[in-house]
């Protein structure tokens, strides 16, 4: 249908598909939805927030094929592209295309390269990725993480000792992938440096892949929110360790509070900022007012 007459179809259904979360949000994707052990799918449009919490779901990439032809977009005026929003979606519809694509015990470390690998992929599915990208996510040499996604066959087992190691990846949904690889490109790089959470690159793997799914999923307001559902989903993780990984980013100072809204499976939380006066003691203990 044309991009103006679709709707998020979850909402025309009562929102039945997922659990309770705050409402529709994102652009309306197609979202391919895995249901009964796999004998029923489900092809349909959904807002990105829905599709991020409804389970067993992989948002579908847009392609070319029996569009229209239309004039290429003309360049968006100097200053009009807001920094990080865009590349906090394409990181967001991504986490969530992996968390189908790859298997449900996948580490952290897997799933922060195959993110890597997916967004700087060319049509071909081949990616390069530079031996300084790797030791800056601290990867450099860890065969075992390639082999992990390799057993995955989601990717070829690459030659390691070159300078820029060549990725082929094989799922076929990371072929036709929009927009452009430049832009992709500006996502993979933001993911490195989720802004405004701040880590150290030589913290676990863990917590900077549960701090990249919270800063993808950053909205307009002093308090921030994502479901418990789609935390779990993401970042491969059960709730519990989730509450501790969220412990622990307290402790390191990259977020100020945090809160788990059992009524509607809410994680409300806020970053750490420098003049903030919160009692370490009292950071997860006091609930954060909306």
């Amino acid at each position: 249908m044309p991009g103006h007459l679709r709707t998020c179809q979850c909402r025309a259904q009562g929102c039945r598909w997922h659990p309770r979360h705050r409402g529709c949000a994102g652009p309306v994707l197609l979202a391919l939805t895995r249901d009964h052990s796999g004998r029923t799918w489900r092809l349909a449009d959904a807002c990105a927030a829905c599709a991020a919490a409804t389970s067993h779901t992989a948002v579908v990439p847009d392609t070319q094929l029996g569009r229209p032809q239309s004039p290429a977009p003309q360049a968006p005026p100097r200053g009009t592209h807001r920094l990080g929003a865009e590349e906090r979606t394409r990181v967001r519809e991504t986490l969530t295309y992996l968390a189908t694509a790859l298997p449900q015990f996948t580490s952290p470390a897997a799933r922060m390269l195959a993110l890597q690998c997916a967004l700087r992929a060319d049509a071909r599915g081949h990616t390069r990725l530079p031996a300084g990208l790797l030791r800056n996510m601290r990867l450099h040499g860890r065969t075992e993480i390639w082999e992990e996604l390799a057993h995955g066959a989601w990717l070829q087992s690459p030659d390691l000792r070159s300078t820029r190691v060549a990725v082929q990846l094989l799922d076929a949904a990371v072929l036709e992938q929009v927009p452009g690889r430049r832009a992709r490109c500006r996502a993979a790089h933001w993911a490195l440096h989720p802004t405004p959470l701040h880590l150290s690159a030589a913290s676990p793997p863990a917590l900077r892949l549960i701090t990249l799914v919270l800063a993808a999923h950053i909205g307009d307001h002093t308090v921030h929110s994502v479901d418990m559902d789609a935390l779990t989903r993401l970042g491969g993780h059960s709730p519990h360790q989730n509450a501790e990984l969220l412990d622990r980013l307290v402790a390191v100072h990259a977020l100020a509070a945090w809160h788990h809204n059992r009524y509607t499976d809410e994680v409300l939380w806020q970053p750490f900022v420098q003049h903030s006066r919160v009692r370490p003691a009292a950071r997860r203990a006091r609930p954060i007012i909306r």
